[in-house]
């Protein structure tokens, strides 16, 4: 197996498993099958709500029985993309991982770490008959990627724990107290098309190789949006006609690739290409450091189609793209290094009847969170477009006298000899809305190193998750 040089091997097999099961958000039946019956095995109560969240409970080890009950989160639902040529299918395709001797990675698709090895974590520890603990409870959430819908749906009654430890972030050392909220904004527009022009020349413009990643979690490092490098483009472009527009793959991902297909004047053939070259050379300078990998191609076809979209409608849907505000709006003047307010352009289709853009914004400050939305909307609204504005989920304020950070934080100078950061993420967690729904909860986030998130890129430090494993057992054994 390719975990056989790691230490944790029960760790390690099992998030093998959990890896092997299809889990894309809205599929997840199969790994709460799976949960279910593996709890069933060994003798642990389960029980699961409306929406379909899984608990464990777990009782405490002989003498530990007086100890607060501590929930351990996770969800179980993964972000799935795939390299341009693979042939994975997430419907039924186990993740082929790859172990480099440093970092857990996938073949050609998304790991899904997050937040699998959460889940793997805490079944880790409840399975282990050396660890010491007071009483446990697991809650595995469902559809947190696309909407934190296991969060929003859980039945509050199927938890007596009020410290809540969500391994749901990305660095080791880091004590979460807080997250940005978000907010969704759709815009639709019509398209309206015509005959193409008379001496059509037909061309695809794709660009692609870009890093990506999560778009709380990455959204700091600059990294160029594939949607918004398209719009950059044909801002520049003389005037032209839409036949095919596509970009994204899912809302809280940095877009890596997109492609539109157009045709202009013939006469204006050679232009277009010079702005494409222009446009290629600045943008390779600007993100040289950020996104190394980029490519930009412009290909013309042999033939199109006989009708497009009309060049009125297609410049506008360019225009209002290249307007929408994108990346980091402005950072936070409470927490030094943290994002305070972002939009990221997500997605943009193009159907037989519509234009879709899908935009998400977060920010830690309710009031910013809902600006940037009307921001965007209005970017939209200018150019035509109807305007929806949904899926709002609450931010979580940092609580001073949480004294379940303040025993996590002494738990941590023990065990590592160091002291660890307490900070916010501009990354939404579920914390926030659990704590909304569960009177009293307590909660911090925490997490082993993992990388490039919600890309083929993603990758997880194993020394850092089993290092991680370690002081949650050791924690659990030393709270009180």
């Amino acid at each position: 197996m390719w975990y056989e040089s790691l230490k944790e091997k029960e760790l390690w097999k099992n998030f093998a498993a959990i890896s092997a099961i299809p889990r894309e958000s809205g599929n997840e039946e199969g790994i709460r099958k799976f949960l279910l019956s593996w709890a069933k095995e060994r003798g642990i109560k389960t029980d699961t709500d409306e929406i379909g969240n899984v608990f464990y409970y777990i009782p405490a080890t002989e003498g530990m029985e007086d100890i607060p009950t501590v929930c351990l989160q996770g969800h179980i639902d993964m972000v799935c993309v795939k390299t341009r040529d693979s042939k994975h299918d997430f419907t039924k395709d186990p993740i082929e991982i790859v172990f480099d001797g440093k970092y857990v990675r996938a073949k050609d698709t998304s790991l899904g770490a997050d937040n699998g090895i959460a889940v793997a974590m805490a079944m880790t520890i409840i399975s282990d008959e050396n660890a010491k603990h007071g009483p446990i409870e697991c809650l595995f959430t469902v559809s947190e990627e696309t909407g934190m819908d296991g969060a929003f749906g859980l039945d509050a009654s199927k938890l007596s724990a009020r410290k809540l430890v969500n391994i749901d972030s990305e660095e080791e050392g880091i004590i979460y107290t807080g997250c940005a909220g978000g907010i969704e904004v759709d815009v639709k527009k019509r398209a309206t098309r015509g005959n193409v022009f008379d001496n059509a020349a037909f061309f695809t413009l794709s660009v692609f190789g870009l890093l990506g990643g999560h778009s709380g979690g990455e959204i700091h490092k600059g990294r160029l949006n594939a949607i918004k490098a398209i719009a950059r483009i044909m801002h520049r472009a003389p005037e032209f006609m839409i036949t095919a527009l596509n970009g994204g793959s899912k809302r809280n991902v940095i877009p890596s690739e997109a492609t539109i297909s157009f045709c202009v004047r013939s006469e204006e053939a050679e232009t277009l290409v010079s702005v494409v070259e222009q446009a290629e050379k600045e943008l390779k300078r600007e993100y040289s450091i950020t996104d190394p990998g980029l490519e930009i191609t412009l290909t013309r076809e042999k033939k199109g189609p006989k009708e497009a979209v009309k060049t009125k409608c297609s410049h506008s849907v360019i225009e209002a793209i290249y307007l929408t505000p994108c990346n980091v709006q402005s950072m936070s003047a409470a927490i030094s290094g943290v994002v305070e307010t972002s939009n990221n352009v997500a997605i943009v289709t193009l159907d037989e009847k519509e234009f879709t853009i899908i935009s998400s914004c977060r920010s830690l400050v309710e009031s910013s969170k809902l600006e940037t939305a009307y921001q965007v909307a209005a970017a939209a609204e200018a150019f035509g477009f109807k305007i929806e504005i949904k899926g709002s989920y609450p931010g979580w304020a940092p609580d001073p006298s949480s004294k379940l950070e303040k025993a996590l934080e002494d738990a941590y100078k023990e065990y590592y000899n160091s002291d660890p950061i307490v900070t916010c993420i501009h990354a939404g967690l579920e914390c926030g809305i659990i704590n909304s729904k569960v009177e009293g909860m307590d909660s911090v986030s925490i997490g082993p190193n993992l990388f490039d998130v919600h890309s083929t890129n993603e990758k997880l430090d194993a020394e850092s998750a089993e290092r991680t494993l370690g002081f949650i057992k050791y924690f659990l054994e030393k709270i009180r």
